[in-house]
């Protein structure tokens, strides 16, 4: 496969896309409101060629934490409607749509899915989806993710996992695997000849308390003087916070938060700071010449929302193989 065209809004991903993959097209645009033309002279430009669309729209308003408490007003939530005008118009053969688990029960009873589904088989294409632990393909981090495949050429399956009980990889793959390699740095450094791989800066007082935290503990390990307000007696909510990744166990999910010691079990395993986002991009798989541009926030963002690439990597080749054995002696190939 070759990627042939990006679309976002976002100008920092845009400058990560077209830095990475020079060769493609890319439209810095909102594709709610780009007419569903825009593309033509994307896909005229590869006649006789099979297409892949993928789609994944931000998971915030879909996210375990805050689905069913936005307002149904919000301008995301119908981000893959609009996906929807391009298919129509441009028919091909497969779609590919990720998201949080989630986006299964937004709207009233999970209608934004199940509108998507139905379009998708009206339109004559055969559906699987399920939700999916990154795990078991190979990523070091326990990410469950919400996967639609979608294709003309006929009923298309998952790829079965590669790592966990019963595949050939009974053990899931570590944190250990992917950054242990990484040069040492500080709190608030930048190495410089390794790309993007700086962390953020932290308070005395974060300094202290993550001094304090064994690896894969938590704020629960800290003495009472370093306990964070909101963590002291009477505490109800989130433990996963203030703590240290393990280093041989999977990271737990990256959000658009993960170079934050005090947003989540962000903590390198052993240095006193947090991961860094060359790091954060090791732990969704990404290839490490693979380069990340815009504010150090922004960097976090964009790999917090990324597709492990492992996980995008297992479900091409499942494409893939179903394209060579169901192409009908057509000739056509992926751009």
């Amino acid at each position: 496969m070759e990627i042939a065209f990006g679309l976002d809004n976002d100008p920092d991903a845009g400058r990560t896309f077209k830095a990475n993959f020079p060769e493609a097209e890319f439209f810095d645009d909102d594709i709610a409101t780009m007419p569903d033309s825009a593309i033509d002279i994307v896909v005229d430009a590869w006649p006789n060629h099979a297409l892949l669309f993928n789609a994944c729209a931000p998971c915030q308003p879909f996210s375990r934490q805050r689905c069913g408490t936005l307002r149904p007003d919000d301008e995301r939530l119908g981000l893959l409607t609009h996906v929807l005008r391009f298919v129509r118009r441009y028919r091909p053969e497969y779609v590919f749509v990720e998201n949080v688990p989630g986006l299964q029960d937004a709207g009233a009873g999970g209608g934004i899915f199940q509108g998507l589904l139905h379009t998708l088989q009206e339109l004559g294409y055969s559906t699987d989806h399920r939700v999916v632990k990154s795990q078991d393909y190979g990523v070091p981090q326990r990410r469950m993710r919400l996967v639609l495949l979608a294709s003309l050429l006929g009923p298309i399956t998952f790829p079965e996992p590669t790592y966990g009980v019963g595949t050939l990889n009974p053990e899931y793959s570590t944190v250990r695997k992917w950054i242990k390699s990484l040069p040492a740095i500080s709190a608030g450094e930048a190495h410089p000849r390794v790309p993007n791989h700086r962390a953020a800066r932290l308070s005395s007082l974060n300094l202290q308390r993550i001094g304090a935290t064994p690896q894969g503990g938590g704020w629960r390990d800290l003495p009472p003087k370093l306990l964070p307000k909101s963590r002291k007696a009477g505490f109800n909510g989130y433990t996963d916070v203030y703590g240290r990744l393990r280093w041989d166990a999977p990271a737990p999910a990256l959000t658009t938060r993960c170079i934050s010691y005090s947003n989540g079990r962000f903590g390198h395993p052993e240095q006193d700071r947090a991961i860094s986002v060359r790091e954060a991009a090791c732990l969704q798989t990404l290839p490490n010449d693979f380069v990340l541009t815009g504010s150090l926030n922004s960097q976090a963002r964009q790999v917090g929302n990324a597709v492990p690439t492992l996980l995008a990597q297992r479900f091409g080749a499942c494409i893939a193989e179903h394209f060579a054995g169901n192409a009908c002696g057509t000739q056509f190939s992926f751009p």
